[in-house]
C-alpha cells in the first residue's frame, strides 16, 4: 500500500477527519495519537482474555479499543467492537463469533491504514 495522509487514511476506515482535528486542534496531534494506535496493547489483550476465557478481562480490552476509537475517530472499528463490547459487559462470554472476526477485519485494516501514514 501507498503512503497515505492521515486525512486519506481517514478516509479509509469512515472517520470524520474534521471531528477529529477540531478535538485534538492539530494535525500534528492528530497524527502523534493515530500513529501510537497500533502500539496499544488493548487489542492483544482482547484476543489473548478471549482465548483464555477471562470475559471480564476481554470486555475492559473491548471497552478501551471502543474509546480509543471514539477519540481518534476510527469509524469502522468502533461500530464493530461497540456491539462486542456490549455482548460482553456481562462477562459471561455471550458473544458472536462473527462479530468478533468482524472486529479483528476492522482492526486489521484500521492498522494497516495507519502504517501507510507518511511519517
Amino acid at each position: 500500500m501507498k503512503e497515505m495522509t492521515i486525512k486519506e487514511c481517514y478516509d479509509v476506515f469512515g472517520g470524520d477527519y474534521n471531528a477529529v482535528l477540531s478535538r485534538l486542534m492539530t494535525e500534528g496531534l492528530v497524527k502523534k495519537f493515530l500513529l501510537k494506535f497500533p502500539q496499544d496493547g488493548s487489542y492483544d489483550l482482547l484476543i489473548k482474555s478471549l482465548d483464555e476465557g477471562n470475559y471480564e478481562e476481554a470486555f475492559r480490552a473491548a471497552h478501551t479499543i471502543k474509546g480509543i476509537c471514539q477519540n481518534l475517530g476510527i469509524e469502522s472499528l468502533l461500530a464493530s467492537v461497540s456491539p462486542l463490547t456490549e455482548e460482553l459487559r456481562d462477562g459471561k462470554g455471550n458473544f458472536s463469533s462473527e462479530l468478533l472476526d468482524k472486529v479483528k477485519e476492522d482492526y486489521r485494516a484500521a492498522v494497516s491504514a495507519v502504517n501507510t501514514i507518511d511519517v
